[in-house]
């Protein structure tokens, strides 16, 4: 233990074997005041104990007698460096039926497996606790020297810094970029956030209402203002990645398959949001969150890792948590409920009539669309279908065809189902639960697209995307239940 650690707030202790360990525990709960009896067989070692006016008796704890004398504490401490000895003491103290709360000491994993099967509550290996504390303090100081790197880049703009999420940014990417403006603000450096595409979703419509997010088309982007700081923030599967940047900053948890040489760059493949990652950023400068930026991050977090249920690990989490108490609750419901357009309404009911079903999964025609976005939200209503694991929804919009699927199904990955159907001729990308594709509208036909053969188009493509998506999901073209 160390200055500072929160000590239990129950009434009495017994630490049983005091050697390096247990003296320093021993110490740390007395100036606590915490009633502690420690017991050790070392006759010289109890007697020191006692100079120090610790409450200390000699006895081996391999005794059975032992588990008698501590029988009134609420709290064992087993840390003897024996492990035998305190494999003992632990199958002493519960053959007498005693209900303490016991904590003991191992000296490996197969020692600690032993010592958890024979009733001890808690099971620490000092080398193991050693080691946590140094990957934690290791991390902590990563993540202050990039943070100290980060603010020296965005503290060198001269102007203004240009925040960029990625194409028809999402929730993650909003926030994260509403976050690196917060903290470039903080800095006194003035930002602003771009986009390329559109905000189609209407969950992302209403997020950036709601919360009054400014989000400025980059192709209208005011001359006038130099951007000479470039930040891209979680912008790796932005479907323009190739346009020219040449950026001082990039922050995602993807790796991008463009090359950047940034002053900055914090790509954690690992963690599960963006958003996670600026949310540590955000504590580690200390700032004030303010209600709008908590409020973007934790739905960020919230929208990436599916409420917790996708590729979640402990920094979402603790990230989360932190976000928690900061964050607009209201208005996180508003925006997880938005109303549905009248456009979306067209294309699930189209989705709905030209559906086709294999075994539990389900692929959909929607016909042209003005919406991309609304491919998304019907595959979503789709897999709640009874029967119903994985769903593609598909449309026909600017001379190209767009593919949104999505799957409950934990055998299967349909970010990789839509890569390996469609990667060669369109782009794709996604989850294991969610993804998204774009294929070129005449790449099975070789017809030039225009508004007199679109229809025609549309009928000769239709079977083979189908057929391409229900391949790859590895099902069988006789096990068709209709549509």
């Amino acid at each position: 233990m160390s200055a500072g650690v929160t000590i239990s707030s129950m009434a009495n202790y017994a630490i049983l074997g005091c050697g390096s360990v247990g003296h320093v525990v021993a110490e740390e709960l007395s100036e606590h005041d915490k009633d502690v009896l420690i017991i050790d067989k070392d006759e010289g070692r109890v007697e020191a104990l006692r100079d120090q006016d610790l409450n200390a008796q000699t006895a081996d704890i391999r005794d059975v007698e032992v588990a008698d004398t501590i029988a009134d504490r609420e709290v064992v401490l087993i840390l003897s460096s024996d492990v035998e000895a305190n494999k003992a003491a632990v199958e002493n103290i519960r053959a007498q039926n005693g209900d303490q709360f016991t904590v003991a000491r191992a000296s490996d994993p197969v020692s600690a497996d032993e010592l958890d099967e024979m009733g001890a509550d808690v099971v620490i290996n000092p080398s193991s606790v050693i080691a946590d504390f140094a990957l934690r303090s290791l991390e902590s100081g990563e993540l202050e020297y990039k943070a100290r790197q980060l603010g020296d880049v965005i503290s060198d703009t001269k102007d203004h810094m240009a925040v960029i999420t990625h194409d028809n940014p999402d929730p993650d990417s909003i926030a994260s970029a509403t976050a690196l403006q917060a903290i470039a603000e903080h800095l006194g450096v003035d930002a602003d956030i771009f986009y390329l595409g559109d905000i189609g979703h209407q969950e992302n419509r209403a997020f950036v209402n709601l919360l009054g997010i400014e989000l400025n088309d980059w192709h209208e982007a005011d001359p006038g203002i130099d951007y000479d700081t470039i930040a891209l923030v979680d912008h790796a599967k932005a479907a323009e990645s190739a346009t020219g940047w040449d950026p001082d900053v990039v922050i995602d948890h993807y790796e991008s398959d463009a090359e950047y040489n940034p002053g900055f760059a914090d790509i954690r493949p690992n963690m599960s949001s963006t958003s996670t990652i600026l949310t540590k950023y955000i504590q580690e400068f200390d700032m004030n969150v303010g209600e709008e930026v908590a409020t973007a991050l934790l739905y960020g977090i919230r929208a990436e890792t599916l409420d917790f249920k996708r590729d979640t690990n402990p920094a979402d989490l603790t990230a989360a948590a932190y976000l928690y108490p900061f964050a607009n609750h209201e208005t996180l419901e508003q925006v997880e409920s938005p109303s549905m357009s009248p456009e979306t309404l067209d294309v699930l009911a189209e989705a709905i009539t030209n559906r086709e079903v294999q075994g539990s999964h389900l692929v959909s025609n929607a016909g042209f669309i003005r919406n991309r976005e609304a491919l998304a939200q019907a595959a979503q209503h789709l897999l709640n279908l009874e029967g119903i694991t994985t769903t593609g929804v598909f449309g026909l919009a600017d001379d190209k065809i767009y593919l949104a699927a999505r799957s409950k199904d934990i055998r299967m990955n349909i970010g990789k189902v839509l890569q390996e159907a469609y990667g060669e001729i369109g782009e794709a990308a996604g989850h294991s639960t969610q993804a998204s594709a774009e294929i070129p509208l005449g790449i099975f036909t070789g017809i030039e697209t225009n508004d007199d053969n679109r229809d025609t188009l549309l009928q000769l493509t239709e079977e083979a995307v189908k057929s391409k998506l229900f391949d790859a999901m590895g099902v069988e073209s006789g096990d068709s239940n209709g549509s």
